[in-house]
């Protein structure tokens, strides 16, 4: 199945009417993921294994549509907290495709 199939399902549409936001945040989280990849990694596109983020942030972006600039909601005794930075769930993950930054240098030993 396809990211959007896959995050329809999820939010439980069986219909087509938001297919057209979700196509658009979709893509736009696959751009952000890019681009921290591109940032962060030597990868320049999101591996298949990755592709869950997508659906998962899409997922979530979906459900703060009206809410996208608060840090937190209160409703009537509900209390919601979003992150400031929608990969930080991830870093752990993401991580593993940093490479190694620290030079590797032959040493010397030097005899008085």
């Amino acid at each position: 199945m396809d990211t959007l199939g896959n995050v329809k399902t999820v939010l439980g549409i069986e219909d087509e009417l938001q297919d057209k936001v979700l196509t658009i945040i979709i893509n736009n989280t696959r751009s952000h993921l890019t681009l921290w990849l591109k940032n962060h990694t030597d990868l320049k596109e999101i591996p298949e294994e990755l592709n869950f983020i997508v659906e998962e942030l899409a997922i979530a972006r979906f459900q703060r549509i009206g809410s996208e600039a608060m840090k937190s909601e209160s409703v009537e005794g509900h209390s919601v907290t979003y992150n400031e930075d929608d990969f930080a769930p991830y870093l752990s993950i993401l991580s593993a495709y940093i490479p190694d930054k620290e030079e590797k240098k032959q040493g010397k030993v030097c005899f008085f």
